[in-house]
């Protein structure tokens, strides 16, 4: 595995290497949200969704964008 390649020439578009403390941060936030939901009110109303809690344009990296391969070959290193 030390000489695998990507097969898509896909990457993010910003410099932020990861957003996985931006999602436990989010997720942290909705499961305390739907917990106090539950909690006070058991009248059967609707949960928080995902969206509404966190706001994905907020996270690290603005999604992913394409490059050319022979250009960037050091990007299709995994």
């Amino acid at each position: 595995m030390s000489r695998s390649k990507q097969k898509t020439p896909v990457t993010g578009i910003t410099t932020a290497t990861s957003e996985k403390q931006d999602k436990r941060n989010a997720n942290r936030k909705l499961r305390r949200c739907v917990k106090q939901r539950i909690n006070e009110e058991s009248d059967g109303t609707m949960l928080p969704l995902d969206k509404e809690i966190s706001d994905v344009w907020l996270m690290g990296k603005d999604g992913k964008g394409r490059f050319d391969p022979v250009r960037h070959p050091n990007l299709m290193r995994k």
